[in-house]
């Protein structure tokens, strides 16, 4: 039995993160989801809280059910990260990441690393619908509807709004 980790900070989840998911479900008979930088919320490159990620993610992934969530916090150390994420998480088989720093990270600490495909990355990003939403511009249809729910939900809109103020 393989299980996958697959680590993002999902700012918001969107199309891409869905499909990489729904790959790796493909290839491995479980899937570990980790929300990176999990302590980070209310600023503009992590404008929701790990527990809003959570609720796009699980509301998002109604076909997928080999999967469980973790909380990972930052630590700002390389040399102690994976081992950090090994101490939060169930143990992994491999990892799926395109980051060339985690695939660095994760290889020297002797895990096996796959990269995956792209999935039209220059239009699902978390960076360039956070920018549609600051600017008025439709978002929606970058993102499942389960993201966009709990984007409704918790009022995200304006709160991307007001955090683009001041950057």
């Amino acid at each position: 039995m393989v299980t996958a980790l697959i680590i993002g900070r999902f700012q918001p989840f969107h199309f891409g993160h869905l499909k990489l998911i729904e790959w790796a479900a493909d290839h491995v008979d479980s899937i570990i989801i980790g929300i990176g930088s999990s302590q980070e919320s209310h600023t503009w490159e992590n404008p929701f809280t790990a527990r809003e990620r959570r609720r796009m993610i699980e509301k998002s992934l109604r076909t997928i059910r080999n999967y469980k969530i973790y909380e990972i916090p930052d630590v700002d150390n390389d040399q102690i990260w994976v081992a950090h994420v090994k101490r939060i998480v169930p143990k992994f088989d491999v990892v799926y990441t395109n980051g060339e720093l985690e695939k660095r990270l994760f290889r020297e600490a002797g895990f096996e690393v796959r990269s995956t495909p792209f999935f039209k990355r220059n239009l699902y990003s978390g960076t360039e619908i956070r920018r549609r939403i600051a600017s008025g511009e439709r978002w929606e249809s970058l993102v499942p509807q389960g993201t966009v729910d709990v984007i409704k939900d918790v009022n995200g809109e304006r709160r991307i709004r007001e955090l683009a103020r001041f950057i």
